[in-house]
């Protein structure tokens, strides 16, 4: 038997359990792994609070980094002794699981556990928001909110690199700092200052070509608001609570607007999306041009007080589960 956290209720930090799992050898196309490291991430928090229902009793987590220890049946291109990690896997708070082969990515000597359980849904949803939802290029002024948050603090560096203008909202001083020194050319503490207005004017009043928000209701519809005709909402997450139910109407009357609701799962189901993503985020890393900040670390038994934090907005960049 081994180790992991599981919800038999949804509910706050507290129904999360540390459970005694069977694991079992791996089916066809699967393999175990022991993992080494897991990321923290808000999409946490909406399955243990039922916002994003599971079948129950369930583990809960979607990234990490392991070492490969059994392979099933028609496994190619792994061996045992393979360090991989994987983005969009549900169960990661494990101390042992066994996955699909063909959902994970073999790490290279450059870059170590921590760090790639740290950047494989945070980063690959960068990724994709930035190279394929809203292809942003050289000359674009973006809106990014939660600046300081996990994925915020990769994005913003990666899209300085792609040549935008990068326009970031926080919800302190303190994060406003952290923002800054991570790309973003203009912070709005989004607590004190009207953002809409912010953004009018750092703009001259011609607004943004996208908005990229995962905070949800409390910047819904506002950052409508901060849009040029024909710009982008791309909506990604939940973390104030979910939007109200999108009006066409409105998306006419602010300029003829565009609105999605991603998701990596999607992003990531090909394997050679999959295979693409991870590595165009690989070499970013890298070569230093997205620089990553784990800046909490907690014991996977602890899970219980890292998601307090997480939702008590006490952490910045990303965190890292260890088993």
């Amino acid at each position: 038997m081994v180790k992991a956290i599981r919800i038999h209720k949804t509910g706050g930090p507290e129904v999360m359990q540390w459970d005694d799992v069977e694991v079992g050898k791996p089916g066809a196309g699967q393999v175990r792994i022991k993992s080494t490291a897991v990321g923290l991430n808000y999409i946490d928090t909406y399955h243990r609070s039922g916002l994003y229902p599971l079948p129950l009793p369930a583990g809960i987590g979607m990234e990490g980094a392991g070492v490969v220890t059994e392979l099933g049946e028609g496994v190619s291109g792994l061996k045992a002794g393979d360090r991989v990690a994987y983005g969009s896997i549900l169960g990661a708070y494990a101390e042992e699981r066994v996955v699909p082969a063909d959902k994970l990515v073999k790490l290279s000597d450059g870059v170590s556990d921590q760090v790639a359980a740290a950047i494989m849904l945070k980063g690959m949803t960068a990724e994709y928001l930035l190279l394929r939802t809203f292809k942003v290029k050289p000359g674009d002024t973006i809106l990014w909110h939660a600046a300081a948050g996990g994925v915020g603090l990769i994005a913003c560096q990666w899209a300085k690199h792609l040549g935008a203008t990068v326009i970031g909202t926080v919800g302190s001083d303190e994060k406003a700092v952290l923002a800054k020194a991570h790309g973003c050319d203009h912070v709005i503490n989004y607590s004190t200052e009207n953002f809409v207005e912010r953004v009018k004017e750092i703009t001259k009043g011609q607004g943004v070509p996208v908005v990229y928000d995962s905070v949800g209701k409390s910047t819904w519809p506002a950052s409508l608001d901060c849009l040029q005709p024909l710009g982008m909402m791309v909506s990604f997450g939940n973390a104030s609570g979910s939007i109200p139910p999108v009006e066409a109407g409105m998306l006419t009357a602010k300029g003829s607007l565009f609105f999605t609701r991603p998701t990596l799962m999607t992003y990531t189901a090909r394997r050679d999306w999959l295979e693409a993503s991870a590595a165009a985020l690989f070499d970013v890393v890298a070569k230093g041009i997205v620089k990553i900040e784990i800046n909490q670390t907690y014991a996977l038994k602890d899970a219980v007080q890292a998601h307090i934090d997480l939702e008590a907005r006490k952490t910045t960049g990303s965190t890292v589960l260890l088993p």
